[in-house]
């Protein structure tokens, strides 16, 4: 792309608000800004001459100022079962990010990013080896979601924000998404069918409290004790568990949502009985549930899942503690679906 057509402003960025302010700064009628809302986020126009219930002579102003984005695919692998594919998206700085969409029962599921990199370097995941790179755009987020839906020719039912990134780090634009993929001129896709993760920044945890909005909160948790989460999760030092423990409980109050607490099980590290019943008294008295992960092996990290047999055991005493506790099904485990993994694979290290 050009840079003269790279510097316009791209309306996939904005709020409905903001491309109302932005049609009526063109001596537009307001209600234009909806009509431009469905075309973009709702039909997946990538140009304004797509938009032929709009004058022609206005679609040209809207092209002189403003521009529409989208996304290529650097690269894609499909799971042997058919129930998993993994995008590469190249964005138009070099960059890249990663997106699954995954297929269940009940619909299909995008798996999206919402960062170049992070920054919190967890030790289960590729993300964050080659360091943080930049925020997303809310544009490049909801392009993810446009791009896997047209490419599958399936409509995405649900959006999971666990891809590359932190999504509470990205704040801002993480909610315009939100607001524009659940809205009636967007994908019209409910609040609770929205899941968005972290790593356990607290600040952001109570910020989307306060939103009011109907989505899942899946916290990254992975041990039980701040000595074997500072470990696995170096955030740990900065916000322990005695403060995030209690900021999932107040989501949860706040939200009426159970909170989903993941657990990622490492051979020999976080998967014995005491970690099991650990974690049964951490979450004692917490809206939740917990989904147990048998860690995704990433090659740099040396980390190995435990046995069948270990993840029931560990389930088993979860239960018996008062947990309600599953076993995520395994998508993507041949295909490299760890977050991180095709883009180095791709890119090269150095990237």
């Amino acid at each position: 792309m050009e840079n003269k057509e790279k510097q316009k402003l791209n309306l996939k960025d904005l709020s409905l608000a903001q491309i109302e302010s932005f049609v009526t700064g063109l001596g537009a009628e307001k209600y234009r800004a909806r009509q431009v809302a469905e075309w973009i986020f709702g039909k997946g126009a990538v140009s304004f001459q797509e938009m032929t219930n709009l004058a022609v002579d206005f679609r040209d102003k809207l092209a002189s100022g403003a521009r529409v984005s989208s996304l290529s695919i650097a690269a894609k692998v499909q799971s042997q079962r058919g129930d998993t594919v993994k995008y590469l998206f190249a964005l138009e700085d070099g960059q890249a990010v990663e997106s699954v969409l995954m297929k269940h029962d009940y619909g299909n599921s995008a798996c999206v990013s919402t960062q170049v990199g992070c920054r919190y370097a967890c030790r289960l995941c590729a993300s964050g080896l080659g360091g943080f790179k930049r925020n997303l755009s809310a544009g490049e987020i909801y392009d993810q979601v446009l791009a896997m839906q047209q490419d599958s020719g399936a409509r995405v039912s649900h959006v999971v924000l666990m891809g590359s990134g932190e999504p509470l780090e990205n704040y801002d634009a993480v909610m315009t998404f939100i607001r524009n993929v659940s809205a009636p001129y967007g994908l019209n896709i409910g609040g609770r069918h929205i899941t968005i993760s972290t790593c356990g920044l607290v600040p952001g945890i109570r910020r989307l409290a306060a939103e009011s909005l109907q989505l899942t909160l899946a916290v990254s948790l992975h041990a039980p004790n701040d000595k074997d989460r500072d470990l696995l999760m170096p955030v740990n030092k900065k916000y322990p568990l005695k403060e995030l423990i209690p900021a999932c409980r107040d989501y949860a109050r706040a939200t009426g949502r159970r909170v989903t607490f993941e657990y990622a099980l490492v051979a020999g590290v976080n998967d014995s009985a005491r970690h099991a019943q650990e974690l049964a008294r951490l979450l004692a008295g917490v809206l939740c549930h917990v989904n147990l992960i048998p860690v995704n092996p990433v090659p740099e990290r040396g980390l190995e899942p435990p046995a069948r047999r270990q993840v029931e055991l560990f389930k088993s005493i979860a239960e018996q503690g008062g947990l309600t506790v599953t076993v995520r099904k395994e998508f993507g485990a041949d295909i490299g679906a760890a977050c991180g993994q095709l883009r180095r694979r791709v890119l090269g290290n150095e990237k």
